[in-house]
């Protein structure tokens, strides 16, 4: 019995395939879920997402979001989500770069502003090292 994996972003669907298994990087540690898997919700941390398909693994890098398991359908909602195929490291190397000047005037954002500038720099992270990885 195949699961139904779904990954959205404001930006819309990032993947949506029938695979065997995924393991998803939680607040609480990485959760493996496989046919038959009881219902879950989780908070999605910035990490890789390894998904098992006819015998081969992918890696897709995220940014924070949520999870949800019910019966064969698993839908995670991030903010960012990327196939490490498509990754591009100078691009991301800038956008951590900007974001990292950005935080050097922490002083004068609010709190909001500096929590989505850490997350741009997390998901930058992730995404270089699966990319290096791979």
């Amino acid at each position: 019995m195949p699961i139904q994996l779904e990954i959205v972003t404001p930006s819309g669907k990032v993947y949506d395939e029938t695979i065997d298994s995924v393991v998803v990087p939680t607040t609480t540690g990485e959760v493996g879920i496989m046919p038959g898997h009881i219902p879950l919700l989780t908070e999605v941390q910035a990490g890789d997402i390894a998904v098992t398909k006819s015998g081969s693994v992918d890696h897709l890098a995220v940014s924070k979001g949520f999870a949800q398991c019910v019966g064969d359908k698993v839908s995670i909602l991030a903010e960012h989500a990327i196939d490490v195929a498509d990754i591009d490291l100078s691009a991301v190397e800038a956008a951590q770069a900007r974001a990292q000047e950005a935080l050097k005037n922490a002083s004068q954002m609010s709190e909001e502003e500096i929590n989505q500038l850490e997350t741009t720099i997390q998901y930058a992270n992730i995404q270089q090292l699966l990319k290096k990885k791979k």
